[in-house]
C-alpha cells in the first residue's frame, strides 16, 4: 500500500491506481449560440432509475462545460470501439472539434454523433462540488434505441483505449442474482 509520509496522495499514484478500473468513453455534447460544443468523457454513470438521472463530472475549467450549463441540456453520447478518432478529437484542444464529424439534433437539440452505440438526452437537474471538477445530474428526457447488440463499446484502461475480446461480444449470460441487483435499490446497491 502506497501511502505519503505526509498523508496526502500523490496525484500520480491516484490515478494509476484508479486506472485500474475500466470506463466506457462518452462524449457530451450541447449547441451553445447555435455552435455544436462537446468533449470526451469517461466520469460519466447512471445515477437513477425513479427519477431517471446520469451524471457526469466535468474539470471546473471546461469550456464545454460552462456552455453545457448556459444552455441547461446535454446529449451523453456512448462511443463504438471503432470511434476512437473522435474521442481523440474531442479529447484535444482542437478548436472546432465537430469539424468532419457528421451528427444531428436530439429532441432537446443537442449533437447526436453518427456511429455512437447510444444516446441520452438530458436536461441539468443539478450541480455539486467535486473539488477540481463539478458533478453535474442530468436527468434524462429521452434514449436512443439499442442499435446492434454485437457492436463493441470503446473502453478505457490503464490510461489507453482497450476493448472486449473478439470471441466476447455479448455479455455473459444473464443470471437470477443480479436481477435484483440492477433493478432494485437498497443500502448495499449503487444503482
Amino acid at each position: 500500500m502506497t501511502t505519503p509520509d505526509d498523508g496526502g496522495i500523490d496525484p500520480r499514484v491516484f490515478r494509476n491506481v484508479l486506472g485500474q478500473f475500466c470506463t466506457g468513453v462518452t462524449i457530451i455534447t450541447t449547441v451553445d449560440a447555435g455552435e455544436p460544443v462537446g468533449f470526451a468523457c469517461q466520469s460519466f454513470a447512471a445515477l437513477s432509475l425513479e427519477p431517471p438521472l446520469v451524471l457526469f463530472c466535468p474539470t471546473r475549467t471546461s469550456r464545454s462545460w460552462t456552455a453545457i450549463e448556459r444552455s441547461g441540456r446535454f446529449c451523453v453520447n456512448v462511443l463504438a470501439e471503432e470511434q476512437q478518432d473522435t474521442c481523440a478529437r474531442f479529447g484535444s484542444r482542437e478548436p472546432d472539434k465537430f469539424a468532419g464529424v457528421e451528427w444531428r439534433p436530439s429532441p432537446l437539440g443537442s449533437p447526436v454523433l453518427t456511429g455512437s452505440l447510444a444516446h441520452i438526452d438530458c436536461t441539468v437537474e443539478t450541480v455539486h462540488d467535486g473539488g477540481d471538477h463539478w458533478v453535474v445530474f442530468g436527468r434524462v428526457s429521452s434514449l436512443s434505441e439499442v442499435r446492434d447488440e454485437k457492436e463493441r463499446p470503446l473502453l478505457f484502461y490503464r490510461g489507453q483505449y482497450t476493448g472486449i475480446e473478439p470471441d466476447k461480444t455479448v455479455p455473459a449470460p444473464w443470471r437470477d442474482d443480479l436481477e435484483a441487483f440492477l433493478t432494485s435499490t437498497s443500502e448495499d446497491t449503487w444503482l
